[in-house]
């Protein structure tokens, strides 16, 4: 009898499953449509995250400056200055916000003797640490496709969030 049941039920999960649409796999080949649309969400997005982040700006005491890799921070001038080389060492702490100034995450996210070239970081994180002084600490504001873009951190940040990272170089 068990047998009967058992053969039963994996017959309708089978049926089932032929009548779902078929996805493309994860790491899968994407038409170029389908990437034509893509690109065009997230440049939809990323104007208007962009122009969210600065009327949030206009309302701030603090001034932002914007940068050439699409954040902004709170040193005037701070892509220009030098760059730090690949395989230097770095250690900083940053913590998450949301434009409501609501922290994300209680403990910051730090790391010790980081090197350049060969840590994973956000982009906007990994991009200001190459500025960053020792001891110094800014703010950037982040839009979500430099932060954890389409898919969030699957933790505690949904999809498409820009952020507030506070950055400190240790």
């Amino acid at each position: 009898m068990k047998k009967i049941v058992f053969i039963s039920v994996v017959s309708l999960l089978s049926c089932n499953r032929n009548a779902q649409t078929a996805h493309p796999p994860v790491g899968g080949v994407l038409s170029q449509k389908d990437l034509d649309v893509s690109k065009e969400r997230m440049k939809n997005l990323n104007t208007i995250e962009r122009k969210h982040i600065q009327e949030w700006i206009n309302g701030q005491s603090v001034r932002y400056y914007p940068t050439r890799l699409n954040y902004w921070v709170t040193v005037e001038g701070y892509d220009q200055r030098e760059k730090r080389a690949d395989n230097s060492l770095i250690s900083y702490s940053y913590d998450l916000y949301d434009f409501d100034q609501t922290k994300i995450y209680d403990q910051p996210i730090e790391r010790r003797e980081a090197k350049f070239g060969h840590f994973d970081e956000l982009k906007a994180v990994e991009n200001a640490l190459r500025f960053i002084r020792d001891g110094e600490e800014i703010t950037l504001l982040v839009p979500s496709s430099l932060a954890y873009g389409t898919f969030g951190d699957e933790k505690k940040i949904d999809n498409d969030i820009p952020l507030i990272i506070k950055l400190k170089a240790l």
